[in-house]
């Protein structure tokens, strides 16, 4: 079955809350994480399938037959979110910059090597991570905007060794601080406002000609375009059928040092690694180093159960594993739409590229 690829543009601004509670007292500072999860846009996805359809969203065993359920997701398959923009009539991806990745004073992004721990230099995980990510002797860094994507060539250069000049978020997207104060029920007055109410919500306004870009599998008969809501307060997004994107073909078999770069969140039932890697991978291969951002939380509300979801930590993109092994290695033939979780690979958890180090 081939992939539908889809462009989804915002109708006015985005929001995409993090998973931490905003109830009434609880927090005053909605969060918004962009791109979203991939538990949102299959949502929106599924939701309008079912508005396609003409399913009773009433009748939960129509829609559980139409789509599945919130862990069993049918038929459908899909690869992303990722922040997107075309250039010169051409469609363009954008990753978060690698976490192993260092500026440069030429302004340039630069991987580091991992090397072998120094005499003296202890870790909580000198048992499992025989190596440390250093700087070279005489790289001098420079101080730059935390939030930094590198286009897909760039990340393909990236990954082969180059130093690469970055983008700021910026230039794709910029985060608007909305403000608002809780009104007592059935009064609509700001003299009435509750005190200590008042709040904030970080909604996401895209740049000219700047989306998301996902692949879609599964769902016959979608149309090229149109509307469907998307996010938090039913904001919408535009949506049309787009070019086809080439996507990554790993190495087979896998570089005797190679190394994971994660372009959607994972979930790991270990925390930051899952309990054996042998589950994703072949071979002899011993994960010699780690570069990780902070770990992202989501959770959620059940509709169905009417009760909030549990939150999880999730491995954010960007995170980098280094690996070497002996004799040969190759990914797993098992894995589920080419991606690398333990939570639900068939709609984008664990996308990656691999590079050599």
């Amino acid at each position: 079955m081939s992939w539908t690829p889809l462009f989804l543009t915002p109708v006015d601004v985005w929001l995409f809350r993090d998973g931490k509670p905003f109830d009434a007292g609880t927090d005053h500072h909605a969060r918004s994480l962009f791109p979203p999860f991939p538990t949102v846009t299959q949502g929106a996805v599924r939701s309008h399938y079912l508005t396609l359809k003409g399913v009773d969203l009433n009748d939960a065993n129509a829609v559980q037959q139409a789509v599945g359920t919130s862990t069993d997701f049918g038929s459908l398959r899909l690869r992303g979110p990722f922040v997107a923009r075309r250039e010169n009539g051409r469609l363009v991806r954008y990753f978060p910059l690698p976490a192993d990745a260092v500026i440069t004073n030429s302004g340039k992004a630069q991987a580091l090597t991992p090397s072998p721990r120094e005499q003296g230099i202890h870790t909580s995980l000198d048992d499992r991570l025989p190596m440390l990510l250093a700087l070279p002797s005489g790289m001098e860094l420079s101080k730059s905007p935390e939030n930094l994507w590198l286009s897909e060539q760039a990340l393909e250069r990236y990954l082969r060794g180059e130093a690469v000049e970055p983008t700021c978020a910026s230039m794709l997207f910029t985060v608007e601080h909305r403000y608002g104060i809780g009104i007592r029920p059935g009064r609509n007055r700001v003299a009435d406002a509750e005190r200590g109410l008042l709040y904030a919500v970080e909604f996401v306004r895209l740049c000219e000609d700047t989306g998301l870009y996902l692949e879609m599998q599964g769902y016959e008969g979608w149309p090229d375009h149109g509307i469907m809501r998307i996010g938090g307060e039913g904001h919408g997004a535009h949506f049309q059928r787009t070019e086809s994107l080439p996507w990554h073909n790993a190495p087979n078999p896998l570089p005797k040092h190679f190394k994971i770069c994660f372009l959607t969140p994972t979930f790991f039932e270990g925390g930051w690694q899952p309990r054996a890697w042998n589950k994703f991978l072949s071979g002899d291969v011993h994960l010699v180093a780690v570069a990780l951002r902070r770990y992202e939380v989501r959770g959620g509300f059940d509709l169905v159960a009417r009760t909030q979801k549990p939150s999880k930590r999730y491995v954010p993109a960007g995170s980098v594993y280094f690996f070497e092994h002996k004799g040969e290695a190759h990914l797993s033939l098992a894995l589920v739409n080419q991606a690398i979780t333990d939570e639900a690979p068939e709609i984008g958890f664990g996308q990656f590229w691999v590079g050599e180090w």
